[in-house]
């Protein structure tokens, strides 16, 4: 072996050697990012379960997984849930998980207020059990028209919540996003307080499942 190989297998060995090492600090750096990722979002969790064990706060819950596709079919009727996009065997079973979870965390709803699209009333009835329709929570994605009055209605119905009253109103992501500025994804729950001059304060957000 000549010295010009010795010299080239010797800065290729060195070479590799801080190759691996790099890697290895990489791939702990990585595992600790997600560790400490993973604790902030239990801690989160956590907080926000507080909160809706509490009271004093409602989860403006987007209704679960649905079927593919944007809206809904030409000529849906609300009484007929065949003709509505509906929820998926996902967005079912996600939905009675989430009900577990608020039950085992031991939140108790004082109220369940659902839009009367059978994808959110589905939802509902997976968590809780039962619900109450309320117009003010239907969609209104096909007609901005009736944006304003449904909000205000919303704001104002959060806005008596009682001092340990826990509501959950299902609905869907304009409205949401209407009330908070949170384009949230389907299953995901944002709490939700009273905040001053009658608007939506976040709490924070669970997600779905």
């Amino acid at each position: 072996m000549t010295a010009s190989t010795r010299l080239g297998l010797h800065v290729y060995r060195a070479a590799s050697k801080r190759w691996l090492a790099l890697v290895v600090m990489l791939a702990c750096a990585l595992n600790m990012t997600a560790s400490v990722a993973a604790e902030n979002s239990a801690s989160e969790e956590a907080r926000v379960l507080q909160h809706l064990r509490d009271g004093g706060v409602a989860i403006l819950l987007r209704h679960a997984q649905t079927v593919p596709g944007i809206g809904d079919p030409p000529g849906f009727r609300l009484g007929a849930c065949d003709t509505q996009r509906n929820l998926s065997a996902q967005g079912r079973a996600a939905a009675a998980r989430f009900g577990e979870r608020m039950s085992v965390a031991g939140v108790r709803f004082s109220q369940v207020l659902t839009s009367q699209w059978c994808r959110c009333r589905d939802t509902a009835t997976a968590i809780a059990g039962a619900a109450e329709d309320w117009s003010a929570l239907n969609s209104f994605f096909d007609d901005r028209g009736t944006e304003a009055r449904q909000s205000a209605e919303v704001r104002k119905r959060i806005a008596a919540i009682k001092r340990g009253e826990t509501l959950l109103l299902v609905t869907h992501q304009v409205n949401i996003t209407a009330l908070t500025g949170v384009v949230p994804a389907m299953g995901e729950a944002v709490v939700v307080r009273a905040g001053k001059g009658g608007v939506v304060e976040v709490v924070g957000r669970l997600a779905g499942g």
